[in-house]
C-alpha cells in the first residue's frame, strides 16, 4: 500500500499548478535579492551629479557611452563593434587559456602532494614561499623570461591563478574518509580505480572551491597583465582611455569588468551545483 501511494503523491505534488500566491512569494524573495542594486545606481546617479567632477561621471553618462564605444556595432556581430571584438576576444582568450592552465597543474601538482606525505613535507616549503610572493613584482621577471606579449601575460595569470586550486586539492587529497579506503582495499580496487571513484570524488568539492576562487582572481590578473606593454585587452582599454581623458569611457571599461566577474561567478555556480548535486544530496542524507 504504501508503495503503491508514493508515486501518486509525488506526481500530485509535482503537478501542482502555481498559485498567484507561490508566484507572489518567487517574485518576493527575488525582490529582496537585489534591491540595493537599483538603490545603489541611483545613490551613484544623484551623487556624482551633485559632485559635479569630471573624474567620477555619472552612470548614465557610463552606460551611453559604454553604447558608443562597444555595444552599437552591426547585429551580424552580436551588436559588438570592433573595438570591442579586437579587445574583448583577446582578454577573454587569455582569461581562460590561464585558468585552464592552472587548473590543469593545480589539480595534477596537487594530488600528488596530498597524497603523499613525504613528497608534501619536502615540497610545502617552497609552496608556502612562492604563493606569499606578491605577481605584479614578478611581472619584471616574466617579461625577462617571456618578452612583452601573451606569453607573458599568460604566465602572470596561471602564477598566480594556480595556488587556490593547488592548495584546496591538496586538502581534499590528503584529508581522504577512512571507510571509503577500507572498502577499496576490501573491494580489491586498482590505483586507477581508487583515483577515478574514490580520490577524485572526495576531493572534488575542494577542487571546485579552488577553482571559482582562481576564477575571479584570473579576471584581475588579467587586468593587471594588459597594463603592461600590451596593444590590445580590456585592461588596455582602460589605460588608453584614461591617458586619453575618456574618463566614461575608462569607468566603462571597469563596470564591464565587474559584469563579466559576476557572469562566470554565476555560470560557475550553475556548473558546479549540477557536478556535485551528488554531494548536496549525500549530505542531505546524513
Amino acid at each position: 500500500m504504501t508503495v503503491t501511494t508514493a508515486p501518486e503523491n509525488v506526481k500530485g505534488d509535482a503537478a501542482t499548478p502555481r498559485t498567484p500566491g507561490n508566484r507572489w512569494h518567487s517574485l518576493t524573495a527575488v525582490l529582496t535579492r537585489v534591491w540595493l542594486v537599483p538603490v545603489a545606481i541611483v545613490a551613484w546617479e544623484l551623487g556624482t551629479r551633485q559632485a559635479e567632477s569630471f573624474y567620477f561621471p555619472p552612470p548614465s553618462a557610463i552606460v551611453i557611452r559604454m553604447h558608443e564605444l562597444w555595444f552599437s556595432g552591426p547585429a551580424s556581430d552580436l551588436f559588438l563593434t570592433e573595438e570591442a571584438i579586437e579587445n574583448f576576444g583577446p582578454s577573454l582568450g587569455r582569461l581562460f587559456t590561464g585558468w585552464i592552465l592552472a587548473c590543469l597543474i593545480g589539480i595534477t601538482l596537487g594530488i600528488a602532494l596530498g597524497r603523499s606525505a613525504t613528497l608534501y613535507d619536502y615540497v610545502n616549503p617552497i609552496v608556502e614561499f612562492a604563493r606569499a610572493t606578491p605577481p605584479p613584482a614578478l611581472i619584471p621577471l616574466f617579461v625577462i623570461l617571456f618578452k612583452i606579449g601573451t606569453p607573458m601575460q599568460l604566465a602572470t595569470i596561471v602564477y598566480t591563478v594556480v595556488w587556490p586550486i593547488l592548495i584546496n586539492t591538496v586538502d581534499g587529497a590528503r584529508f581522504l574518509d577512512g571507510t571509503y579506503a577500507d572498502t577499496a582495499k576490501v573491494f580489491g580496487l586498482t590505483r586507477a580505480q581508487r583515483f577515478f571513484r574514490i580520490i577524485l570524488p572526495s576531493a572534488a568539492p575542494k577542487i571546485f572551491a579552488g577553482m571559482r576562487v582562481s576564477l575571479s582572481i584570473a579576471v584581475i590578473l588579467m587586468v593587471v597583465s594588459e597594463l603592461v606593454g600590451s596593444i590590445d585587452g580590456i585592461g588596455y582599454l582602460i589605460l588608453f582611455k584614461q591617458q586619453s581623458f575618456d574618463l566614461p569611457g575608462m569607468w566603462g571599461g571597469v563596470v564591464l569588468l565587474g559584469i563579466l566577474g559576476y557572469v562566470l561567478n554565476a555560470s560557475f555556480i550553475l556548473v558546479e551545483r549540477r557536478v556535485l548535486s551528488w554531494h548536496r544530496r549525500a549530505r542531505q542524507t546524513t
